[in-house]
């Protein structure tokens, strides 16, 4: 067993994506239930200011870099991680896994026409996946119990929520031993860019963590100031910590 990496007290697992994904396709081999986590700066600066979100993170049995900045920041705070483990291109590869090994899945996120949308291009895309069900992603704190029962029966083994933080982490936290899946994997709003609603950067901007200005410059109104706001303090706490880090010179004993 790989070694987890502690970042900002966060612990992570330096894992690369052929590693992750084998790790979920043995869960289900071997009847395990697997929670995989994904943080990245926005996430590591929220989960400073809430501590359900914190929690939800913790207990999850796999908690992944799926930002390259976070990379980055494990390199200069010695706390080395492989490479970033994308929320998005995890969620494509266990699909195509899921295709070919005979795996269900179940879709748990999003609007309803986005989801119906989304359920089209995948299965065009995966035209041999097994999808045990789905459902939208808008519903009340006391429906979260019957919704955990209802992919229990879906017989699912597989679940995929596209929901944001820290409504996805919340509910794998508290009922994603209920759903019965054994790979419970929270994908943000890939379930919008499966579905065509918003675009992913490309590979480009990926590559140099500026993945958050491509969706900033789609949604400006609703992302900008909070991406500016959350990066501005992820790089003051990765300051801070490289300067609690650094040793501090030993002074210079000059008497005779």
């Amino acid at each position: 067993m790989t070694e987890r990496q502690t970042l900002f007290g966060v612990e992570l697992d330096p894992l690369t994506m052929d590693e992750t994904v084998e790790r979920c396709l043995e869960a289900v081999r071997d009847g395990r239930q697997l929670e995989i986590g994904v943080v990245n700066a926005a996430k590591l600066v929220n989960m400073r200011r809430d501590q359900r979100l914190a929690d939800a993170v913790a207990g999850c049995d796999l908690v992944l870099a799926d930002g390259q900045a976070v990379v980055w920041a494990g390199r200069v705070l010695r706390a080395p991680l492989p490479e970033r483990v994308a929320g998005i291109d995890l969620f494509l590869r266990l699909l195509a896994e899921a295709e070919s090994a005979g795996m269900s899945v179940y879709f748990l996120g999003a609007k309803e026409e986005v989801l119906d949308q989304m359920l089209l291009r995948v299965a065009d895309r995966f035209p041999g996946l097994k999808v045990a069900g789905s459902r939208n992603g808008y519903f009340d704190d006391s429906q979260q119990e019957s919704i955990a029962d209802d992919i229990a029966r879906s017989g699912a083994q597989m679940l995929f929520l596209g929901m944001t933080s820290p409504k996805k982490e919340i509910f794998t936290a508290a009922h994603g031993a209920r759903t019965g899946a054994r790979v419970v994997h929270g994908v943000g709003g890939s379930f919008d860019i499966l579905a065509g609603v918003t675009k992913r950067a490309p590979e480009t901007w990926q590559r140099w963590g500026v993945e958050w200005l491509y969706r900033a410059l789609q949604e400006p109104r609703r992302l900008g100031r909070r991406y500016l706001t959350t990066n501005a303090a992820f790089l003051l706490m990765t300051a801070r910590e490289l300067i609690r880090l650094t040793p501090s010179p030993t002074p210079v004993n000059r008497s005779r």
